[in-house]
C-alpha cells in the first residue's frame, strides 16, 4: 500500500470515530434523521477504507455498498447481520435526504448506535489485518 493510500485509509479511520461521536451526540438530541446519517456515514468512511486497502475504488455510494457486500458479506468475511445492518443504515440515509415526511423515532435509532459500534469495531479489525 502506497503513502497516499496508508494516509487516506488513516483519514478514514479518524473521520468514522469523529462521525460516530456526532450521531452520539445528535441521538442525545434526540435528531433521529441527522443522527442516522452521522450513523451511516461513520460506517461508509471505514468500508471506503477497507476496500481502498484492497484497490477496490467505487465511484458512488451504491457500487461501494455492492462491492462490500460482494468482497466481504457473501464470503463471510462480515457477518450476514453486520451487511444487512449496512444496507438498512444506507436505505435510511436514502430515504432521509430524498424522500419526503420520512421520520425516525428513539426506538428506531437508540439500538441502532450499539450495532453501528460493533460494526465499526469489525471493520477496523479488518482494516487492521496484515499492514
Amino acid at each position: 500500500m502506497s503513502e497516499y493510500d496508508k494516509d487516506y485509509v488513516g483519514y478514514r479511520i479518524e473521520r468514522s470515530k469523529e462521525l460516530f461521536q456526532d450521531a452520539k451526540i445528535l441521538a442525545e438530541h434526540k435528531r433521529w434523521k441527522s443522527s442516522v446519517n452521522r450513523l451511516y456515514y461513520s460506517s461508509f468512511q471505514l468500508v471506503s477504507a477497507l476496500l481502498n486497502k484492497h484497490g477496490i475504488n467505487p465511484k458512488t455510494h451504491n457500487g461501494l455498498r455492492v462491492k462490500f457486500v460482494q468482497e466481504y458479506v457473501k464470503t463471510n468475511l462480515i457477518d450476514t447481520d453486520l451487511g444487512k445492518l449496512f444496507t438498512k443504515l444506507f436505505d435510511w440515509r436514502q430515504e432521509s435526504d430524498y424522500t419526503a415526511f420520512v421520520d425516525f423515532k428513539e426506538d428506531d435509532v437508540l439500538p441502532l448506535i450499539e450495532r453501528v459500534e460493533q460494526l465499526n469495531r469489525v471493520l477496523i479489525n479488518l482494516i487492521n489485518e496484515d499492514k
